[in-house]
C-alpha cells in the first residue's frame, strides 16, 4: 500500500464527494480516481478493498467536522448561559453547512453500515466518540446543564441537520438562527437570575 499522506487525504476527500453525489453505489476506486483527477488505480494501491475505503472516510469525515480550536476558544470567551450554548449550535450548524458533501456522504455510511458489520462498529466508535466527546466539553466547560441536556441538543441538531441538508423545504417557512435559539431555551434548564448577564 503506498504511504503519501497527501495523496490519502486526497483521494478521501474524493471518495467523501462521489458519496456526496452518487451514494454508496457509485463509490468504486474507478470514480474516486476520476474526482481526484488522477491516473486509474491509484485509489487501488492506497486501500486494500471497498471496505477499508468506507471505514477510512469515517474517519476523514470526523477530521473535517472538528472545529478549529481557536474559533472554539474565542466562542468559549462569552458567560456560561443559553446565549453561548445558543452560539455552539449555530457554530455546528454551520460546520455542517459549508461541509454539506462530508454530512450528505455521512449519511450514506449510516445506510451503508446497516449492510455491513465491520462498518457499523467504526460509525459506531466514530458516533460514541463524538457524543463522550460533546459531553465532557459540555460538562467540563460548565455550560448550563447536564448529561442529559446534551443527549436531547445532540438528537434535536441531528434531525435539524438532516432535514435541512436533504429536503430543506420542510424548514424553509421556518427561520433557522430562530429554530435553533428556540431550541436550546427548550431543552436547557430554565437560568437563576444571578446567570443572567448584566
Amino acid at each position: 500500500m503506498r504511504q503519501n499522506p497527501a495523496r490519502r487525504t486526497a483521494l478521501l476527500d474524493a471518495a467523501i464527494e462521489v458519496l456526496a453525489r452518487d451514494g454508496s453505489r457509485g463509490l468504486t476506486f474507478r470514480a474516486v480516481d476520476v474526482e481526484a483527477a488522477v491516473p486509474n488505480g491509484t485509489a487501488s494501491n492506497y486501500f486494500t478493498n471497498r471496505d477499508d475505503l468506507l471505514g477510512q472516510v469515517t474517519g476523514r469525515t470526523r477530521e473535517r467536522f472538528t472545529p478549529v480550536e481557536a474559533e472554539v476558544e474565542a466562542t468559549m470567551r462569552a458567560p456560561r448561559t443559553r446565549s453561548l450554548v445558543t452560539q455552539l449550535m449555530r457554530d455546528l450548524y454551520g460546520r455542517m453547512l459549508r461541509d454539506r458533501s462530508s454530512y450528505l456522504a455521512m449519511l450514506e455510511l449510516r445506510l451503508e453500515a446497516t449492510r455491513r458489520p465491520e462498518l457499523q462498529a467504526a460509525l459506531t466508535e466514530v458516533f460514541t466518540a463524538n457524543l463522550r466527546d460533546s459531553i465532557r466539553f459540555h460538562l467540563d466547560a460548565e455550560l448550563p446543564g447536564d448529561q442529559t441536556t446534551v443527549l436531547v441538543l445532540y438528537l434535536a441538531m441531528s434531525g435539524l441537520l438532516v432535514d435541512d441538508l436533504t429536503v430543506p423545504g420542510v424548514l424553509a417557512p421556518f427561520h433557522l438562527d430562530e429554530l435553533i435559539a428556540n431550541l436550546v431555551e427548550r431543552i436547557l434548564p430554565p437560568e437563576a437570575p444571578s446567570d443572567l448577564p448584566g
